[in-house]
């Protein structure tokens, strides 16, 4: 052992032999609990970035820990490998995407590996290989025979810097997801999967997401959105056409004072006059901050009253949801308010608080006096007809049944959920599996015949469309039907297709794809390994990917594949990687390293020193892997990680809590250079030794306590919400102590050996290459990893003297060292003999004495 902590030599040496060993490699064994730990995987762009060393740090602590526990732990890792950027660099830079992709593969694969990171990389998949994506396809084609997969013209959101189609879930404040252009409206013919087929089922099987944070599930129940009410059909005055709506709140039918419809609802067209006008309007779409409207000159009937309404188009009404048309409350929803003020509509109230307390009661016909707001909530009805006087929850129900009744309308339930648009017009994704035949139409290619391979031939332009359509080789095909010529579809899958079943791939190994083998297989690799017991990804996750995975899921459970619903236990959605920005007043943002003494090093201009936020290349406030592993190790760069915050908050970056980590991982190094003679010495004496564990548990000195203290307290920690925080300070605690600690007689060299060896154990699944380095130098054999996780003895874990608090009145008065487990009756006449307490009482009267587990009694008093 060397006295010089070398972590570069150290770490290049473990990774060389675990992967000689195979130590990570896994296979299926009925003889052990399973336990299938899974970070989402990363989109290889080149380079990885401190949020994935956060990520993989923690699925990793969690894979080794695991292990230790005697768990047969499955932890793959691949490539979620379509995607725009390869595109935009082979138009950049000329070079092909399959080549920039792989290449970035090889690299954050060398990464990954110098992380020290447990992968077993047999399991290895990439969604860009024909191996992977032939799947993809095989799924589109049971989809479309079950008829879940359809193809329509509809309008899109589409993004004119990719220029291709985003799904819903993909336009964040009217931007694209990935690059914040604006989003336009676009029609276009389309293959959707029918996700809302499973929509209620969606829905309820979030009640067995009992493993995922409340806030992820609530994200979910929001985004399928399920809505119960009534239909509602408002003729058209002088037109032989109805207007169907659909509201939540049939208890507002009466206080209907005008209806609008979307720029693209099918009548919009027939009921404008103003095309200029309505350009606007429809310019505005879907920009819900937003209210411009467009009045028609037409009137709908208000069923229920017989009352003519005037029809308005309106940039706010969409046609995703519901009908494409609104009936228009303003007394009642706050948007129809402001909408009503700015055009000069009346507002009625049909609704008023049950307490009558309305600060600006309604006139008797119902019309507004002086209204400042919407009433939203429920209450009584007024000006309802035969069904004022009723509460709203009594009223919806007898209002949808009148309407039924009269053949007005029915009662429904909507869902916000759409169905998924999987068309994308571009080249790197995975090429859908029909062609087009005049003769014959769409037809599917037969299963035999995939996967469809992406060509070679193709231009990168950066033009609309796909690039698909460009190449000869690929367009032109025989129809497999009837022999006549066909052309291939052009657009690929949506990339979120690959990642919506990938963590079933892992489950065969990248050479052993082939999901027809696993239906109805009893010896099924999925089912053993499935569901994940604990999955780890961001919180930007919680709609698109979890979503898509669990309708994936439930797909190959009823084309028997699987035997379960949802595909992920636990789900551990982990915080941002945050640091301060600096801004240069010449030179924009500038990385860390660009700022010496808060100036420019380009211009020695002052530098604004920023606020704290998400780390990002745009703003340059990030810290590259490659170069603290250089500078620190890939230890201290897991345990800064994974210390500075518990998993699930942001986790601000911090180069002193670098250095600690660091000085953390040469204070243990130091302490078992100084002791490793003696150390190598009693671990061979422990093994040889019968009486070992009774003679120090005979002779239980502190650090033994110590020890026992911390191995609860690091267990604990673990496996309760994996506050690796916490347990990494009770590390540091103990460490502290050996600091300390002269083992001089017999019975504390066997402590500290004690100590040390299971210092190791605990440490490594946080730090594994230098827990692995101080092992070996200790004596003992083999991978550290090939030992079971300490235990701990409850009797030595618990503390012999704990510190009672007294207050008197509430008030803290005086802390007291008592013996560990004293009952609450010695609590009590320790702390009214303490002296201090003694003189503060004087002879005043005790009204009562409360003891607290134990820690603490509060002496209630009578006042002088």
């Amino acid at each position: 052992m060397k006295e010089k902590y070398n972590f570069k030599e150290i770490e290049l040496k473990w990774q060389r032999y675990w992967a000689e060993i195979k130590l990570h490699k896994t296979d299926a064994d009925a003889s052990k609990e399973k336990f299938y730990c899974l970070e989402m995987f990363p989109y290889p762009s080149g380079k990885i970035h401190m949020g994935h060393v956060r990520n993989y740090a923690i699925g990793d602590v969690i894979a080794r820990y695991k292990k230790m526990r005697g768990f047969n732990v499955l932890h793959p890792m691949g490539w979620d490998a379509f995607g725009m950027p390869a595109e935009n660099a082979a138009i950049k830079h000329g070079v092909h995407p399959a080549k920039w992709t792989y290449e970035n593969i090889d690299y954050m694969k060398k990464q990954l590996d110098c992380m020290g990171l447990s992968y077993d990389w047999d399991r290895e998949v990439s969604t860009c290989s024909p191996e992977y994506y032939k799947w993809n396809q095989w799924f589109f084609l049971k989809l479309l025979e079950k008829g879940l997969a359809y193809k329509k013209a509809s309008f899109v959101n589409w993004c004119p810097s990719c220029t291709t189609v985003l799904a819903n879930e993909q336009v964040i404040d009217d931007k694209c997801w990935r690059c914040d252009t604006i989003v336009i409206q676009k029609e276009l013919e389309q293959w959707f999967f029918m996700i809302t087929h499973y929509a209620e089922e969606l829905l309820q099987g979030c009640d067995e997401l009992n493993g995922w944070p409340e806030r992820v599930v609530l994200m979910q129940r929001n985004w399928i959105g399920k809505s119960e009410g009534v239909e509602v059909d408002f003729p058209l005055d002088g037109m032989n056409e109805n207007l169907k709506i659909f509201t939540t709140r049939p208890d507002t039918l009466f206080g209907v004072t005008f209806m609008c419809l979307a720029p693209k609802h099918p009548l919009t067209e027939r009921l404008i006059h103003d095309k200029e006008k309505f350009e606007l309007v429809k310019a505005k779409y879907g920009k819900m901050d937003e209210k411009e409207g467009l009045f028609t000159g037409h009137y709908a009937i208000n069923p229920l009253t017989d009352e003519r309404i005037p029809v308005y188009i309106a940039n706010f009404v969409l046609m995703g949801y519901g009908t494409g048309a609104i009936m228009s409350v303003p007394a009642h929803d706050q948007r129809d308010f402001e909408f009503a003020k700015e055009y000069g509509i009346p507002i009625k109230v049909v609704i008023v608080p049950e307490n009558r307390s309305q600060s600006a009661p309604p006139r008797a016909d119902g019309l507004e006096a002086e209204m400042t707001e919407a009433f939203e909530d429920e209450g009584v009805l007024i000006n309802s007809g035969q069904f004022s006087g009723l509460k709203s929850s009594e009223a919806k129900a007898k209002i949808i049944k009148y309407i039924e009744d009269r053949g007005m309308g029915k009662g429904q339930i909507n869902y916000k959920l759409r169905d998924w648009g999987i068309s994308r017009q571009r080249y790197w994704g995975t090429p859908i599996p029909v062609v087009y035949c005049k003769k014959c139409g769409i037809v599917s290619v037969p299963e035999k015949d995939l996967p469809v391979i992406l060509p070679e031939d193709v231009k990168f332009t950066g033009t609309g469309g796909s690039p698909l359509a460009e190449s000869g080789v690929f367009l032109k095909v025989k129809c497999p039907e009837c022999g006549g010529e066909a052309m291939r579809e052009t657009d690929t899958m949506d990339t979120f297709v690959d990642s919506s079943w990938y963590f079933v791939a892992y489950c065969l190994g990248k050479d052993s794809i082939n999901l027809k083998s696993e239906i109805k297989n009893p010896q099924s690799e999925i089912n053993h390994w499935m569901p994940v017991d604990q999955y780890i990804g961001g919180i930007e996750h919680a709609v698109l990917h979890l979503l898509y995975s669990r309708f994936f899921t439930r797909v190959m459970r009823d084309l028997g594949i699987v035997d379960f619903s949802e595909p992920f236990e636990n789900l551990l959605t982990q915080g941002m990687v945050c640091k301060e920005t600096f801004r240069c007043p010449e030179h924009d943002w500038l990385f860390p390293e660009e700022v010496k003494n808060s100036r420019c090093v380009h211009c020695s201009k002052e530098v604004e020193k920023g606020r704290v936020e998400k780390m990002s290349k745009s703003r340059k406030n990030v810290i590259d892997p490659d170069a603290l592993i250089n500078r620190y190790g890939a230890d201290t760069m897991r345990l800064f990680s994974l210390f500075a915050a518990p998993p699930e908050r942001d986790l601000e970056w911090s180069d002193k809590g670098v250095e600690g980590a660091y000085r953390f991982l040469n204070k243990l190094w130091g302490i078992v250079y100084k002791y490793r003679n003696e150390l190598c010495v009693m671990s061979n004496e422990s093994k040889q030794n019968i009486v070992y564990t009774s003679f120090i548990t005979r002779h239980p000195s502190q650090l033994l306590r110590k020890t026992h203290q911390t191995i609860k307290r690091v267990t604990d920690d673990i496996e309760k919400d994996y506050h690796f925080n916490t347990a990494i300070a009770a590390l540091m605690e103990l460490a502290n102590e050996l600091s300390a600690f002269v083992p001089e007689k017999e019975e504390d060299r066997f402590a500290f050996s004690f100590a040390i060896k299971n210092t190791l154990l605990m440490l490594s699944p946080f730090a594994p290459h230098i827990s692995e380095e101080l092992w070996q130098a200790i004596g003992e054999k083999n991978s550290i990893f090939e030992h079971p996780w300490p235990v701990w003895d409850e009797v030595l874990a618990r503390d012999e003297e704990v510190e009672l608090v007294v207050q008197v009145n509430g008030k803290l008065r005086t802390k007291i060292l008592v013996p560990a487990g004293l009952s609450d009756d010695d609590a009590k006449e320790t702390a009214v003999r303490e002296p201090k307490i003694k003189e503060m009482l004087n002879g005043r009267q005790i009204k009562k004495i409360v003891v607290v587990k134990g820690r603490l009694v509060n002496i209630v008093i009578s006042e002088r």
